[in-house]
Order: C-alpha cells, then sequence, then structure tokens
C-alpha cells in the first residue's frame, strides 16, 4: 500500500453505496435522442477548426456527418483510422482547451458542438461488437520491440501490427495501458474501461505483451536493438519532483500518481485510507484529479495550493471549475515551506520581473495528507542523449540512436496528454514502417 499511515488518515469514511455513487462515471454516454441533437450543431465546416485542434487530425465533420447518417460504426472507423485509443480520449481529453474550445460553435455562442461526447458514442458503439474493425497486412518478417505499454506504445504497437509487422510489447507494471490504466481519475474512465480498450486494441494480431519487464539491467538497447529490427520507446516519466521544502519525507507526504495509480487498482474503496484534511501541491491535472478524488473518499478538506497565479495554471479552466464543484480550494501563489505533523507552513509568492520569488509571508493550514503533484521526472532512458530533461528525438520520434524511436512523455514533444501520445506513436510506426520495408 502506497497510502500513508500518518495520524489523521483513515480509511472507511463513506459507505461502499455513497462511493460508488461518487465514483460513477463523470460524463454518462449521450442518449439516441441526444446524439441526433449534438450531431445536428455541427456545420461540417470545410476548413474545420476542430480537425486543427485535434493532435491526431481525426476528421471530425466526416464522422460527425456519419453519426448523424445513422451509421455510428462509419464513423468509428473513421475515428480510429487517426485515433486507435478514440475511445479513451473521448472520455479524458480536455477537448474544452482542444477540438471543442476551437469549435466555431463555441466562439459564435459560448456553447461546442458535444464533440468528445460524439466520439464517445461511436467509439463505445463499434467495441461493443464482437471483433476488431481492421485487419492485418501480409506479414513482413520484421520484429519490432515496443517497450512501455501505455497510450504512445499502445499506438505504435497497433499501427505496427497492422502494417504487417511482429511486434512485441513490454511493460514493467501487470496490465498495459500506462497512465490510462493508473494515472487518470476512476471517475472519468470507468468499468474497467482501459483495460478493455487494450484488449480490444490487441485484437489486430501480431502483438506479444509482456508485462513485469522494464527497460534495465535486464531489458537492454542493446540487446533489443541485437534481437529486433527495429525499438520504439514509450516509458514515460517514472520519478516524481520532491518539494524542495522541509519535512518532505514526513510520514504524511506521499506522491499523487501513487495514490491515483492505488485508487484506480482498488478493489475495496472503503479500504482505501484519506486525510480529513488534505493538500495538494501542483497545478496539473493530476493535482486536480487527487484532490477531487480525495474528497470523494470523504476527506472533510482539500485544498490544491499552487505557485503561480490562475492562468499559469497547468489544469484547465474546466478542471479548475470541477475541483471547485466538489468543495476543493484552490490557493494560488503560494508554494510549500514546511510540512510539520498535523499542518503545512505555505509561503506565499510573487514575480518580480526577474523570476517567481517567496515573499516571506507565510500560512499554516491543517494538514494530515500532503501529495506532491509538481510533475514527473524521467527515470528511464537506455543510454540515448536528454536534452530538455527528456529523450531528444528529431522527426518522428527518431533518437540519436540509429534504430531507436521514442514517443510519449519520455520524449521532446509529450505533454502529459493521452492523444499527444498516440499520435507520436503512430506517427512512430509509419516512420519505423518506412525504415524497415526500404522506403526512408
Amino acid at each position: 500500500m502506497t497510502s500513508p499511515t500518518a495520524p489523521g488518515i483513515a480509511a472507511g469514511r463513506l459507505s461502499a453505496d455513497a462511493l460508488a455513487e461518487a465514483f460513477a462515471d463523470l460524463h454518462a454516454p449521450l442518449d439516441p435522442h441526444e446524439v441526433l441533437v449534438a450531431a445536428d450543431r455541427c456545420y461540417f465546416c470545410h476548413d474545420a477548426p476542430c480537425v486543427t485542434a485535434c493532435p491526431t487530425d481525426i476528421d471530425i465533420p466526416l464522422f460527425i456527418r456519419q453519426i448523424s447518417t445513422g451509421t455510428p460504426e462509419a464513423a468509428a472507423r473513421t475515428i480510429f483510422d487517426a485515433n486507435i485509443l478514440g475511445g479513451m480520449c473521448a472520455r479524458v481529453c480536455p477537448t474544452e482547451d482542444l477540438c471543442e474550445g476551437a469549435c466555431v460553435r463555441e466562439l459564435a455562442e459560448g456553447k461546442p458542438v458535444e464533440i468528445g461526447r460524439l466520439q464517445r458514442h461511436a467509439t463505445d458503439t463499434l467495441m461493443a461488437r464482437k471483433g476488431h474493425p481492421f485487419t492485418r497486412a501480409p506479414e513482413t518478417g520484421k520484429r519490432v520491440a515496443v517497450v512501455g505499454a501505455g497510450p504512445a506504445g499502445l499506438s505504435c504497437a497497433h499501427r505496427l501490427a497492422m502494417l504487417g509487422h511482429d511486434v512485441t510489447l513490454y511493460d514493467a507494471r501487470p496490465k498495459p495501458g500506462g497512465l490510462n490504466e493508473y494515472g487518470i481519475a476512476a471517475y472519468k474512465s470507468t468499468d474497467d474501461f482501459a483495460a478493455r480498450e487494450a484488449a480490444w486494441l490487441m485484437q489486430i494480431g501480431g502483438i506479444t505483451l509482456e508485462t513485469g519487464r522494464a527497460l534495465g539491467a535486464e531489458l537492454t538497447l542493446d540487446n533489443l536493438s541485437a534481437d529486433f529490427d527495429a525499438v520504439f520507446l514509450g516509458v514515460g516519466l517514472g520519478g516524481v519532483n520532491a518539494l524542495g521544502a522541509d519535512g518532505d519525507d514526513n510520514d504524511s507526504v506521499t506522491d499523487a500518481v501513487s495514490f491515483i495509480a492505488e485508487l484506480r487498482q482498488a478493489t475495496d474503496l472503503t479500504q482505501l485510507p484519506v486525510g480529513r484534511h488534505v493538500v495538494v501541491i501542483g497545478g496539473g491535472m493530476t493535482a486536480v484529479d487527487a484532490a477531487v478524488q480525495s474528497k470523494l473518499l470523504g476527506a472533510e478538506a482539500v485544498t490544491i495550493a499552487y505557485r503561480r497565479d490562475r492562468d499559469r495554471m497547468g489544469a484547465s479552466r474546466y478542471e479548475q471549475d470541477l475541483a471547485a464543484s466538489h468543495g476543493v480550494r484552490i490557493m494560488f501563489n503560494v508554494q510549500p515551506h514546511a510540512i510539520h505533523d498535523g499542518e503545512i507552513a505555505l509561503e506565499y509568492t510573487a514575480d518580480d520581473g526577474t523570476g517567481l520569488k517567496g515573499t516571506g509571508e507565510t500560512i499554516r493550514i491543517p494538514a494530515d495528507q500532503v501529495f506532491r503533484a509538481i510533475g514527473q521526472t524521467l527515470t528511464t532512458d537506455g543510454g540515448l542523449m536528454i536534452e530538455d530533461r527528456k529523450i531528444k528525438v528529431t522527426g518522428a520520434g527518431r533518437t540519436t540512436r540509429m534504430g531507436v524511436w521514442a514517443g510519449g512523455d519520455c520524449a521532446q514533444g509529450g505533454d502529459d496528454l493521452t492523444v499527444t501520445a498516440v499520435a507520436q506513436g503512430r506517427d512512430a510506426a509509419m516512420d519505423i514502417h518506412s525504415a524497415l520495408v526500404g522506403d526512408a
């Protein structure tokens, strides 16, 4: 168990029924009538800004038109052609900042077409069928190792398999999915969807999954490069930044990503401990997910402490409002100064034109549980060149080592979004294919 056992942290604050209700699907699927109404609002723009805003370039007007004409499975095929993890992206993407944020309806009326929910309708419809919508090309005889079964790795493996290559997919954890399985708020991906999506994806064939295998002493780039025709790394970011404050090693302090992972894998949420007074340090999606879920588990008071102002916060305004709607307090321009038993001292910050600095003024608030959510760091690079604390890549994920590609959060350009990782994995797969069949 990763949760701390400091005083004030306890399990069973809410009943099983209350927890089941609290962690129900954040956005219920559209019913058939709602689907038609939502699809009818699309203008089917020729130069659609929503497509430009989508990192995977899904033809959004086309798939919505296909939905409106009663062919949701064709719509799903349009989505999956561009984004094989379109079902998860429909659930977790910050559509308010991407496709829906660029929608002309949003600009004109302040209410975009519900692209995300329409995408979920289409993908769920097709995935409910037995079988897989794609077939493999004739086998090429080429073998590719994909290390990391997160969004980038899954996307890369599927595209390579579809193109006829044999793929061995390695992951350090017991299940595939990466952050989709272990790092997303439980109310965003219910009913074991991440695992079901990964299993559905691998129905393409040609993918062998080996779990409990991490890049390191046993699984080295030298060995992989010798055994395979190409290697793709989608290993994510395994480390968590330290707070840099006195008391960071206090028993009440833990990583938000570990808390979220434990919650996602819990079979009985009544056994998951949470504090009465929870403070989350950070301003991204992970911070919001940890804060909201702490409240849903029964914490009395939850505070997000972010060192900059609202406009610099990594979490979208929608996510900020979601947190506020669950009673989470967000404090801006404060950073951890010291963690004590039962409370935390926060120092106010200000930007004097030369950078963010502490003002020396502090405030103490109750805190029997503190979560770090201030970013993750690369812990496994396979000896590749690093730039800006990530694996250096050029083009479609080519690293500085011949025959090795990388994508997702571990590589330059990764931005902690499932949809971006999917795009990078897909594009790397196409580049690997070109290299293997002699077109590069």
